[in-house]
């Protein structure tokens, strides 16, 4: 397992959002358009000021980087900056404002991209959540197909067919993926070890069955996963945070405490972090009565 796999699957139990590349990511951007509050009637007008200022600079960065590309239509230096700076365009727009025409923008440039680094997944990771946010979820899960078809153990990947397929209202279509992944893992390893981290995708189908309130197959995937490695802290944070989701601390806070001695020390903070946002004294167990 890599270490950035490993990382990165600890931020998904976390629930962090996921730091895409040039530490831009379209979750965090694309995915508060339509869900963050407008902006309060009381802003200064300086920072109004500025804001036009930073945007009218974007929208000069922005044509220069297309200027480079009429002449190199591969640049991917140019690809990368007029996709990036475009996100920096887009996260600086209110909600209202933000069309699909904005985000179709950011779209072309990832096409070529993704095309140009087939084995750099977050390019298409991106561009599939791009297309998703406009409505073309077929394109969205087009996208996450081409990318798992020849690396089926893509976490970015796995984890957005699922989300897709959750959003549609399909948990049965997301399991049968994540199903799917698991049952023919063992054929990918022998061709290309290491290339479907097994314990992660079973964390991502307990977190499914988790979702869809399915207690006992969700705590039965946790316990498969940690008895497969027992030294894999990360199916133990797993089914902690599960246990707290559902009000039960004392059962929680000893798998906590075996993550904590499990995981390595970069992880810690997270963890402790977690433990302690999921168990304040306040809240008691569905077991438990008041004042007990």
């Amino acid at each position: 397992m890599t270490q950035s796999r490993n990382k990165w699957m600890v931020r998904v139990v976390l629930l962090l959002a996921v730091t895409a590349f040039l530490g831009v990511s379209l979750i965090p951007i694309l995915g508060a358009l339509n869900s963050s509050p407008p902006a309060a009637e009381t802003a200064a007008q300086d920072a109004t000021n500025t804001s036009a200022q930073d945007n009218s600079k974007l929208e000069d960065t922005i044509r220069g980087y297309e200027l480079v590309l009429q002449r190199e239509p591969e640049n991917q230096t140019a690809l990368k900056g007029l996709v990036q700076t475009r996100l920096q365009l887009l996260a600086q727009k209110e909600n209202n404002k933000v069309e699909n025409a904005d985000i179709q923008a950011v779209i072309t440039p990832l096409e070529k991209l993704a095309k140009l680094n087939p084995q750099q997944t977050e390019y298409g990771v991106l561009l599939a959540q791009a297309k998703q946010q406009i409505g073309d979820k077929e394109g969205a899960a087009q996208t996450y197909r081409t990318i798992l078809s020849t690396q089926p153990g893509d976490l970015k990947a796995l984890q957005g067919m699922v989300n897709l397929q959750l959003s549609q209202n399909r948990p049965e279509a997301a399991i049968g993926i994540l199903q799917d992944t698991l049952s023919t893992a063992n054929q990918a390893n022998s061709l290309q070890p290491g290339s479907v981290d097994v314990i992660a995708v079973q964390v991502l189908l307990g977190s499914v069955y988790a979702v869809q309130k399915n207690d006992t197959k969700a705590i039965s995937v946790y316990d498969e996963a940690i008895k497969k490695d027992p030294q894999d802290f990360r199916p133990v944070l797993a089914k902690a945070m599960f246990l707290k989701e559902q009000g039960k601390t004392d059962e929680a806070k000893p798998l906590f405490d075996n993550a904590l001695g499990l995981a390595p020390a970069e992880y810690k903070d997270e963890i402790n972090k977690a433990a302690a946002i999921s168990s304040p004294a306040s809240t008691p167990s569905p077991e438990s009565k008041p004042g007990q």
